[in-house]
């Protein structure tokens, strides 16, 4: 039932989030006064509408995207000769490079909030200085960047019962007062070889004998143990710079993933896809289902609420950057016409030329079909993959 909650989440958030786009084109083109005809989320066969003014507004049957319908997008659109004036077409350049770059704005804007508001009314994690145990790593992965297989041994202190909530208070005889050193303790133990660890658990202390182990790529000796994670919530301005900060970063991470699409497509099908680059990209399908993952999982509300916020946010990002590479049908492939218009139309004037006017859209007619296949066939390979070969992101 609480992984069918975390979908149901997902799915509002990305519906909401499809709205929010939608309405950054429609409220921009409004306000330039250019007629709107439609307002839809969904595609694919009505389910409801209803018409107010000269706009229908309504929901179609596929939540998988939506669309504004703005009279006289291109010049390849038969328009009434009583709409023309209020065509998208007649309008500024700087006001359709406006409309068209609205949605994506919605997107960067709602991240931005979310990401505000973890920080303000979550709090940020960060680990306790305190050698009380906050989880138990359930494997021994093969590196540090590799997730947990069937295959993979037990972690150390999974294997002599360390549980959460212990204290530890020596290590090979060594006391240890806080986490940095007890990390540096354990570093130094040999690996292979039984070593005792004093626990404080209920009120007595117990005195366990793991044999630390060795990650690949890890320097010192593995037990295989987390700290307890604080949540400190941040003031206002904190927040604006923890957001900012993490906007950034996660818009490099949104890169870095596109970027990797050619090496990750061998790995979707792979047995250990989660330590390939195949683990970095998903579907709508499978972000849904790792925040199913998340509200399912036996921690505290705190890292569940911040782990949908990040997610939640982390989609937006993406979408929002996404639509805005120059490639048709995205926006971003319609404000580069644009740009390309008003820049043709500068050099012209420069020349003493008239104005050369708009881009022929048919011939980019099999640009923007190729691209669209091009986008519905990874799409679908992505669903499939995440489908038959989920990602598993909580062990």
């Amino acid at each position: 039932m609480s992984f069918l909650l975390g979908v149901l989440i997902f799915v509002v958030a990305l519906l909401f989030s499809i709205m929010l786009h939608e309405a950054g084109h429609f409220l921009t083109a409004k306000k330039f006064g250019m007629k709107v005809t439609q307002f839809f989320v969904g595609f694919g066969q009505t389910l409801w509408s209803r018409h107010k003014g000269e706009t229908e507004y309504g929901v179609k049957v596929i939540p998988a995207g939506g669309y504004v319908k703005i009279v006289g997008m291109t010049e390849m659109e038969d328009v009434d000769p009583a709409d023309e004036p209020r065509s998208f077409r007649r309008q500024p350049g700087w006001q359709r490079i406006i409309v068209l770059a609205a949605g994506s704005f919605m997107h960067f804007a709602l991240a931005f909030l979310l990401l505000f508001v973890l920080a303000v009314g979550v709090g940020l994690a960060s680990p306790s200085t305190a050698t009380t145990v906050g989880a138990i790593d359930s494997c021994v992965p093969a590196s540090l960047t590799a997730s947990c297989t069937a295959a993979d041994p037990a972690s150390p202190a999974k294997r002599v019962g360390i549980k959460a909530g212990d204290k530890i208070i020596a290590v090979g005889g060594t006391p240890v007062r806080n986490w940095d050193q007890m990390g540096k303790v354990i570093r130094r133990q040999p690996a292979g070889t039984p070593v005792p660890v004093t626990v404080e658990r209920g009120g007595r202390q117990l005195t366990l004998h793991p044999s630390p182990a060795v990650i690949h790529g890890r320097q010192g000796s593995y037990l295989g143990i987390s700290p307890v994670i604080a949540f400190q919530r941040s003031g206002p301005l904190g927040a604006v710079s923890y957001a900012g900060s993490q906007f950034g970063q996660i818009m490099v991470g949104s890169v870095k993933v596109v970027a990797s699409l050619p090496r990750a497509i061998p790995d979707l099908f792979a047995k250990n896809r989660a330590s390939t680059p195949g683990g970095q990209v998903t579907s709508v399908v499978g972000a849904g289902d790792v925040t199913g993952q998340v509200i399912a999982s036996k921690i505290g509300w705190q890292p569940k609420v911040s782990l949908v916020l990040l997610i939640i946010a982390s989609l937006n990002i993406f979408v929002g950057a996404f639509n805005l590479l120059p490639l048709l049908p995205l926006d971003g492939g319609h404000l580069a016409v644009v740009i390309y218009e008003r820049c043709r139309a500068w050099l012209a004037r420069l020349r003493g030329k008239p104005d050369p006017g708009p881009v022929d859209f048919r011939k980019l007619i099999p640009v923007s079909v190729g691209v669209f296949a091009l986008l519905v066939g990874l799409g679908l390979l992505l669903i499939m993959a995440d489908l038959v070969n989920p990602v598993h992101v909580l062990q």
